[in-house]
């Protein structure tokens, strides 16, 4: 029987640290087929990748990747459980049996206790600092979390109703980590050093790409986004996806008191907002993700395939002789998922010189990348 692997990624941009996930993944599942779920060409944290959706999905085919899939936009710009959730539908529909992850902590257990306590895992560093929701003492001895075991977390409360069986790997940098002093050195200070032009070539195999391609930002969406904040009217703010709170009034003070995206985000990051939650209010404000859009979406029951190698192209027909919904062709996804991944496409794309920005557009009706082996 073919033993099928999952792991989650964004490749913001792919470096060294995801090539030794891959080959512990490998190692620890001894799996035939390797499947990769990945964000579009926005990420978890709401910002947008700093290289388009296709190239990272053909680096992750050339570095051992059998098969790509993508979290569609309204899964992969949402809090930890929801990205989670959507990440977990779309592996266990692709018929995954292990799931790999990265972990800062590495232990297994501990996050399964989390796992099964009846907290709120995308407040977990609060109500940790706090000790709300569960014994304060296990607060306090632990700390608070992690981004990557706060994802841990909430993959292993997804994958509770299904046979996935999950594994975790060390994590080898800081999440954050903004130096590039190791041979495995953080998207973070990648993302950083390529901005600023730097050689990035140990540490991310996307070296050439990132040297050669327009690299994104979230400073260069700042013009639009203050445009878009200070002349819609309250109610069509409040109306968006993730304006909860009173978080649209703060946005548009935020915006009126400041001409640049660095001194706007680190004035509106605050106690009550966090960096990430902001980042997700802006992506979905720029998209016009209307709130009853995302309520009224129907069940995620259809991969939308974005590359695949020929062991991932014979996977995919056994998937569709169970009669899995696979997506190959842009017709083919869901219309309400479609309509949010054009619009995500067109505003990640605005910001591009023309002829990339219609090269951009244009590839997201196109067939999946095919990598023969």
């Amino acid at each position: 029987m073919t033993k099928i692997t999952g792991i989650v990624v964004e490749y913001n941009p792919f470096h060294n640290g995801h090539a030794y996930h891959i080959q512990k993944a490998k190692e620890l599942t001894k799996c035939d087929v390797l499947v990769a779920v990945m964000s579009g060409h926005f990420v978890q944290r709401g910002e947008p990748a700093i290289l388009d959706k296709w190239v990272r999905t053909q680096a992750a085919l050339d570095a051992g990747i059998d098969l790509v899939i993508e979290l569609p936009f309204a899964y992969a710009v949402q809090s930890a459980s929801q990205f989670a959730k959507g990440a977990i539908t779309l592996l266990h529909l692709a018929g995954c049996t292990e799931l790999v992850f990265g972990s800062e902590t590495n232990d297994l257990e501990s996050l399964q206790v989390m796992a099964d306590c009846p907290i709120n895992v995308d407040a977990l560093k609060e109500n940790l600092k706090q000790g709300y929701g569960y014994p304060r003492s296990y607060g306090m001895i632990q700390g608070a979390y992690a981004p990557n075991d706060i994802l841990g977390i909430a993959y292993l409360r997804a994958i509770k109703d299904t046979n996935m069986v999950a594994h975790c790997i060390q994590r080898t940098n800081g999440y954050h980590d903004e130096q590039l002093d190791h041979e495995i050195a953080s998207a973070t200070a990648i993302r950083k050093a390529a901005l600023d032009h730097q050689d990035v070539s140990k540490y991310s195999p996307m070296s050439d790409q990132l040297s050669k391609n327009q690299l994104i930002e979230y400073a260069l969406y700042y013009p639009y986004i203050r445009l878009k904040l200070l002349t819609t009217p309250q109610d069509q703010l409040s109306a968006l996806f993730m304006m909860e709170e009173g978080l649209e009034n703060h946005l548009v003070k935020m915006a009126l008191l400041h001409d640049t995206y660095t001194s706007f985000i680190t004035k509106a990051v605050s106690k009550r907002y966090t960096r990430a939650r902001i980042q997700r209010t802006l992506a979905h404000l720029m998209i016009h993700t209307l709130k009853t859009e995302m309520k009224e979406l129907p069940e995620l029951n259809t991969i939308r395939v974005l590359g695949f190698s020929d062991k991932g192209r014979a996977h995919l027909k056994d998937l569709q002789k169970n009669e899995i919904r696979v997506a190959s062709r842009y017709n083919q996804i869901p219309l309400p998922y479609r309509r949010l991944e054009h619009r995500a496409t067109l505003v990640y794309a605005s910001v591009l010189d023309v002829d990339a920005r219609n090269t951009l557009v244009q590839r997201e009706i196109e067939g999946p990348i095919i990598k023969k082996d």
